[in-house]
């Protein structure tokens, strides 16, 4: 099927023109395409009908079949979908063009500056975790995201591997504070009931 606009001023006014009829999917409540598409919602104003699935691959595969007209995911995760023409994003919500997606514009480039959303995974310990050994995972973790097979892959995704200053505890806990403080407006939303 397909929508008809073709960037993302026109994707945001063909949601606001059919709100009550579009349907978003999410691949299941605090899911990043969850939180994504709550957040963009809420920032074009419109409350469409929300699909849950067990997973951003049955979510996908609804997109791919037409059984829901858009969604809101990673980049690591659509991909091959973009690059196979078979999917159309709109845009990337970070600062720059991803490598992976050259030719996807940024929020910013394309009419949205306000919303950028950036996936993230981090290794975590439990509280109490003695200093020596949450070195050993830092450095452990250094090793891997600097080992030249692994980097490489994940830069193949669309993953945006962190360099110098974003990297350990410290980078870390600054991070989780910032973006529970920046998600906290989900709280107050209603849209994904």
């Amino acid at each position: 099927m397909g929508l008809p606009a073709r960037n993302l001023k026109e994707f945001i006014q063909y949601l606001k023109a059919n709100e009550h009829k579009v349907t978003a999917a999410h691949a299941g409540v605090g899911s990043v395409s969850y939180a994504t598409c709550a957040l963009f919602n809420s920032m074009i104003k419109i409350k469409p009908a929300a699909v849950p699935f067990d997973g951003t691959g049955p979510a996908m595969n609804a997109l791919l079949g037409g059984q829901v007209d858009y969604m809101c995911d990673q980049v690591v995760n659509l991909v091959s979908q973009v690059e196979g023409g078979v999917v159309r994003a709109y845009a990337v919500a970070t600062p720059k063009r991803n490598p992976v997606l050259p030719r996807v514009p940024t929020t910013r480039e394309a009419g949205l500056p306000e919303f950028q959303v950036s996936a993230w995974n981090a290794l975590f310990a439990p509280a109490g975790t003695p200093q020596p050994v949450l070195d050993k995972l830092t450095d452990a973790l250094d090793q891997a995201l600097d080992d030249p097979l692994t980097r490489r892959r994940l830069l193949d995704l669309g993953s945006d591997v962190p360099e110098g200053q974003r990297r350990g505890q410290k980078a870390l806990a600054d991070l989780v504070k910032s973006e529970i403080a920046r998600w906290a407006i989900l709280k107050s939303m209603q849209w994904m009931n």
